[in-house]
């Protein structure tokens, strides 16, 4: 196709600037003819608005699904999983198990990210203290009026060098109905700055508990160098030398039927408009029997680079994701079927296609996760030759 990409982005990172630079795009304003745009979720809202909004053409893509927050918004999140697990209940679906972990529970902003507002409790009565008086309560929030979701704390999280953490994860996905989503392999693991420990004098301190890079950076102990950081693959060599592969395997496994669990959930509901493709980033956090457990999905994933390894990982990040939203980097064709060829994924996998999974049966969920021959990233199936019954929790 000829001509070049016209770009626009209101988020001013050097890693999508010289992504699109790098292409020969040509930067335009909001108010000119545009063919790619790179936006934030609040401007996403006024694009896809009824009453500020306009009809895109077949050439223009965006990077966010018109109501992301089905998924990204926690509370949100939780209503549509409840519901995706009612309905596999009325069919009998062992994916519809159930788990209870933890003795404290923390309460989030629905709607916020970066650790904000966050606080742990260890009696139901202190929420309803909270409640009546955020203002005396020792437990202040920004908005009396803000939705919070409260949530089962997992007071039993695995610890190396004895430090919490939790897994960045990013996926991509191109299209819900069908869907298709794809597992980037170059996440990372967010440590502590402080030793974890369960006891209720340290509910307050934020060091111990929350992994985020936006809080754990003000820490005295956080290292500039290494920002705190593991990549994933070390974690998975560390787990596969200290718990063995065989589980390390079952572990991610089950991480990416979580992810794709998530994704099913709110597709019914999701406005699978064929301008849009949203790369998310998955906080998932891992118990000490090695139980990975989804915290929250992030619509808009920092693109700031914390450290000099975090700049180049977020910047092929994004190349990858370009070379897959915007082939060959031409102009996009909204008609385009949204699959393309393996040698363009760089360093993403395909995590879940439905259309590939529905050609081989519609028992494939529950018989096997055996790689692209079923439409799933998978696992060791076909090397033990035994079928792999797979849960989500």
């Amino acid at each position: 196709m000829a001509g070049k990409v016209m770009w626009v982005t209101d988020i001013e990172k050097s890693v999508l600037i010289n992504n699109f630079e790098k292409r020969g795009w040509i930067q335009v304003a909001e108010n000119e003819d545009w063919n790619f745009y790179w936006m934030s979720v609040q401007t996403i809202r006024n694009v896809f608005s009824v009453e500020t909004g306009y009809r895109l053409s077949d050439d223009q893509i965006v990077n966010h699904f018109p109501n992301h927050y089905e998924l990204t918004r926690k509370d949100l999140m939780v209503k549509n999983i409840k519901r995706y697990r009612k309905e596999l209940e009325k069919e009998g679906s062992p994916l519809a198990e159930k788990d209870e972990n933890g003795k404290y529970i923390y309460l989030e902003p629905c709607g916020k990210a970066q650790g904000k507002g966050i606080f742990l409790i260890n009696k139901l009565s202190q929420i309803k203290k909270w409640s009546r008086d955020s203002k005396t309560s020792s437990f202040v929030s920004q908005s009396s009026k803000e939705a919070y979701v409260i949530s089962l704390y997992i007071n039993n999280p695995l610890l190396i060098g004895g430090k919490k953490f939790d897994l960045r994860l990013y996926v991509l996905v191109s299209t819900y109905r069908p869907l298709r989503c794809y597992m980037y392999k170059l996440g990372f693991c967010r440590f502590c700055t402080v030793k974890y420990t369960p006891s209720t004098s340290e509910l307050d301190n934020m060091f111990v508990h929350l992994t985020n890079v936006a809080i754990q950076k003000h820490g005295d102990d956080y290292n500039h160098i290494h920002g705190g950081k593991w990549t994933v693959s070390n974690l998975r060599l560390y787990l596969e030398s200290t718990r063995g592969k065989e589980v390390t395997n079952k572990l991610f496994d089950e991480i990416h039927w979580i992810i794709v669990q998530s994704l099913k959930a709110v597709a019914p509901v999701m406005n699978n408009d064929k301008h849009c493709f949203e790369c998310y980033g998955y906080d998932i956090i891992i118990d000490d029997k090695l139980k990975p457990w989804l915290i929250e999905v992030n619509a808009s994933p920092s693109l700031t680079s914390s450290t000099a390894n975090d700049r180049i990982l977020k910047y092929n990040l994004i190349n990858d994701t370009l070379n897959i939203a915007v082939p060959n980097g031409e102009i996009p064709d909204c008609k385009w079927n949204k699959s393309p060829p393996k040698e363009v994924l760089g360093n993403y996998e395909v995590l879940y296609d439905e259309e590939m999974a529905q050609s081989d049966g519609p028992d494939r969920d529950l018989r096997s996760r055996s790689g692209q021959s079923t439409g799933v990233k998978g696992n060791r199936a076909r090397d033990s030759g035994k079928p792999v019954l797979t849960t989500w929790k």
